[in-house]
């Protein structure tokens, strides 16, 4: 899933009162929260550097032509013979999952349990949020890390680790989301796999530490960059992605932005919203 930032802003309001429109948190017991998790920084994983070149496409059949290091494409539509053909050209895979929604498409499904489900995502009908304290969620997350680690992934992308700050359905606090996103990470470690925070900006200062690199949509739109670079201070890349049309279509726009990007020496592409390669434009 994309492009969620501004939906977050747009529902922080609610989501600091405990809104309950979309699920029951009733019928689950969540895991204690743990603020004293320490992080797994010690490991043989995949460690990508500041200004990494990549490419990032998540629909249709991907284009692995780009003389890029680094490739995100999606976990479940991306074969392992398309995984090896990648790393065949000396270039890393991550690959993408939703680690914070159900998605009705996806072929484990049918392992949530109905209190695991909360609020239908704005904008995305066929998804709603989980209550990421529950255990059977962490379980098929794992899962989901099991099954990157077997199709070969070098590293992975969770996406919607920010439903804190969204109209979830449930209480989850701000504990709660650091609680989950730390265990997502040193779960991938314990994999060997590489993995990249994606947005949730409020939360980068607490998690840089866990994370290998960030996944982010859209800072220079928001003017939210400078938020992002502990990750760059600790070498650890920034890979943006940017939506305006007017990117595409004026020289001086895209020269500006570029220009910005390289001086906070972040990896920016200029992509399609749809993310299926109709255009690529790159600042590195």
């Amino acid at each position: 899933m994309i492009n969620k930032h501004l939906l977050a802003l747009l529902f922080i309001s609610t989501s600091l009162i405990g809104c309950n429109s979309g699920g029951s948190s009733e019928d689950t017991e969540p895991l204690p929260v743990d603020e004293e998790v320490t992080p797994i920084t010690d490991g043989s994983w995949y460690k990508p550097s500041v200004s990494t070149t990549w490419q990032w496409q998540l629909k249709d059949t991907v284009n692995t032509n780009y003389d890029v290091e680094l490739y995100d494409i999606d976990l479940f539509d991306s074969s392992t013979a398309l995984i090896a053909q990648i790393q065949s050209n000396n270039q890393k895979v991550i690959c993408y999952f939703s680690a914070g929604s159900y998605e009705e498409w996806r072929e484990d499904k049918d392992q949530f349990n109905a209190n695991d489900l909360g609020s239908t995502l704005d904008g995305w009908e066929d998804e709603r949020w989980l209550d990421i304290r529950n255990d059977n969620v962490r379980s098929i997350m794992t899962n989901r890390l099991d099954l990157a680690k077997q199709k070969g992934c070098d590293g992975v992308e969770p996406d919607n680790v920010d439903g804190y700050v969204n109209n979830s359905g449930f209480n989850l606090t701000s504990a709660d989301q650091l609680d989950f996103n730390r265990f997502i990470a040193n779960e991938a470690h314990k994999r060997s796999l590489s993995i990249g925070l994606k947005n949730d900006l409020d939360q980068v200062l607490e998690l840089v530490d866990y994370y290998d690199f960030s996944v982010n949509e859209q800072c220079f739109e928001y003017s939210e960059c400078e938020t992002l670079t502990p990750f760059i201070n600790q070498n650890k890349p920034v890979f943006n992605a940017e939506y305006l049309q007017s990117y595409v279509n004026d020289d001086e726009a895209k020269i500006a932005l570029c220009t910005e990007s390289i001086n906070l020496q972040f990896s920016t592409l200029i992509l399609p919203l749809d993310l299926d390669d109709t255009f690529r434009l790159s600042c590195l």
